[in-house]
């Protein structure tokens, strides 16, 4: 009779315990560490892609003029500042010139009494070229001695040298009047181009030294960007592909430009490939040289082939594959890759054909025991 409440009180015990247990390894299957893994899935697709190529660089101009005296002196007067837009033979400014006007002035003095001995050496030869001829014909009718004619020829070879002499004194004074004057000259900053004042190295009274630069000229139709590109994802870079460029102080605004060339001389510390691009139209207002500016090179579009986002990708070591779902169950198929664009797409070679389904996102790390749950979108994660 005892046994009877001891099976009741068993049988209600049990009664509590199994659905719990139940409730256990159900939420233990459906939400604990034994539930299905959340995954979405994409199906591989044929499509061309047009692969790009991104990359940092800075603005610089190619062409720089250093606008400086040939002789040291004092800046006298500088007419322009940074910023201002300059015309081809405009004086920028000039340096102070010492003492070298009154040389001129002297020197052009000189050169003029020169040209005055040159035309009174000139009367003389032609007085005495015209006495000789006289007396030469004068002897020839017996009119006058040979001792005459003899001293007359003398006087026209004196009056030839003489009048030699003063002519290449008179090229020398005048070889050293123009020296001055280009001396003179060579002090005036003239801008060899139209361009834009992007340095101003010295102020009126500042001492200068032969060559040192007093203002720097750009011309800004040579305006281009020198972009370093990742060895490794250089491969098709070449002159005349379209870019776009991104300047860092025009945030949100594309430019438009073009590769000019690829430098035959890479960077062997950054293993960074170096080129040039320069922009279809100069930006308006022109921007620093010196600005950061992203660059991103479009290359040819390629052929048709199987293509997946980037983020399907799984890697094991070298070895590249992805998780494929087949008959619902997880295969991990290696595969060969080929080019990706910068939208984050990439080529599949070998491994993959069209309508083959592959897992982009998981909710944690995934084995071939793995459960799975497709889902359109995992919490936390970016599509």
């Amino acid at each position: 009779m005892k046994r009877l409440p001891l099976q009741s009180r068993t049988l209600a015990l049990l009664a509590a315990v199994i659905p719990l247990l139940a409730l256990f390894v159900y939420v233990g299957l459906r939400s604990g560490p034994l539930a299905p893994v959340a995954v979405t899935v994409v199906q591989v697709e044929s499509r061309a892609i047009t692969p790009a190529l991104f990359g940092i660089g800075t603005v610089d101009a190619r062409y720089t003029y250093k606008i400086g005296p040939t002789v040291a002196g004092r800046v006298k007067r500088l007419d322009v500042h940074v910023g201002d837009r300059v015309k081809a033979g405009q004086v920028l400014g000039e340096m102070d010139p010492v003492d070298l006007d009154d040389r001129v002035r002297s020197q052009e003095s000189a050169f003029k009494r020169a040209q005055a001995t040159l035309r009174e050496a000139m009367a003389r030869q032609a007085y005495a070229e015209t006495q000789a001829r006289r007396y030469e014909q004068l002897f020839a009718v017996r009119s006058t001695s040979e001792e005459i004619v003899t001293t007359k020829r003398q006087e026209l070879q004196i009056a030839d040298a003489s009048l030699s002499g003063v002519r290449d004194d008179l090229a020398r004074a005048r070889s050293d009047r123009d020296a001055l004057l280009a001396q003179r000259s060579n002090l005036r900053l003239i801008a060899p181009v139209d361009g834009v004042v992007a340095v101003r190295d010295a102020d009126p009274g500042t001492t200068i030294v032969a060559g040192q630069s007093v203002v720097e000229v750009i011309d800004p139709k040579s305006l281009w960007i020198n972009v370093r590109f990742d060895q490794i994802s250089a491969s098709g870079l070449a002159a005349d592909l379209p870019a776009r460029i991104a300047l860092r102080s025009r945030s949100g605004q594309l430019l438009k430009g073009h590769m000019l060339r690829v430098e035959p001389k890479a960077d062997a510390v950054t293993e960074e490939t170096l080129t040039k691009v320069i922009f279809d139209n100069p930006p308006v207002p022109l921007p620093p040289v010196g600005e950061l500016a992203e660059v991103t090179v479009d290359l040819p579009v390629l052929p048709t082939n199987p293509v997946i986002p980037n983020a399907a990708v799984r890697r094991d070591g070298d070895k590249a594959g992805v998780w494929q779902i087949v008959d619902g169950d997880l295969h991990f198929a290696p595969i060969k890759l080929g080019a990706s664009d910068l939208d984050g797409r990439v080529q599949v070679r070998e491994g993959l054909k069209d309508g083959d389904r592959v897992v982009v996102y998981s909710e944690k790390a995934l084995g071939t025991r793995s459960r799975i749950h497709v889902v359109e979108h995992i919490p936390g994660v970016s599509p």
